[in-house]
């Protein structure tokens, strides 16, 4: 996936409406909050089983949802001058030394904090 690529369209996409005024990392990341809150109503109140085989049209709305989440992400990260793809990488790192194969495999307990 070429990010760069994206970045760019969902610029075009802001210039072309006279949106960068509003595109403040605040505004943005509320947007992005409510985006995610979207995609949790779709999973509300399904059980574990039904989450996984969602309807044709729930799983429209989740793609819908999903996309939005990540046109947001992409913008929020542009405007802080947040390369998301090194950001990404540094956080796997992290997330290794947190979590090591040894004390996390089959086992979802959060133990070590930062």
């Amino acid at each position: 996936m070429n990010l760069d690529h994206y970045i760019n369209k969902i610029q075009e996409f802001a210039n072309e409406r006279n949106w960068e005024k509003y595109h403040t990392p605040k505004n943005l990341t509320m947007a992005l909050s409510g985006e995610v809150g979207e995609l949790t109503e779709i999973f509300q109140w399904l059980s574990d089983d039904e989450s996984k085989n969602l309807s044709d049209q729930d799983l429209q709305l989740a793609k819908e949802e999903i996309a939005d989440i990540f046109i947001y992400l992409l913008r929020l990260s542009t405007k802080l001058n947040i390369d998301l793809e090194d950001a990404v990488i540094e956080k796997l790192d992290i997330n290794a030394r947190k979590y090591p194969v040894a004390l996390a495999k089959n086992n979802a307990v959060k133990y070590n904090k930062r």
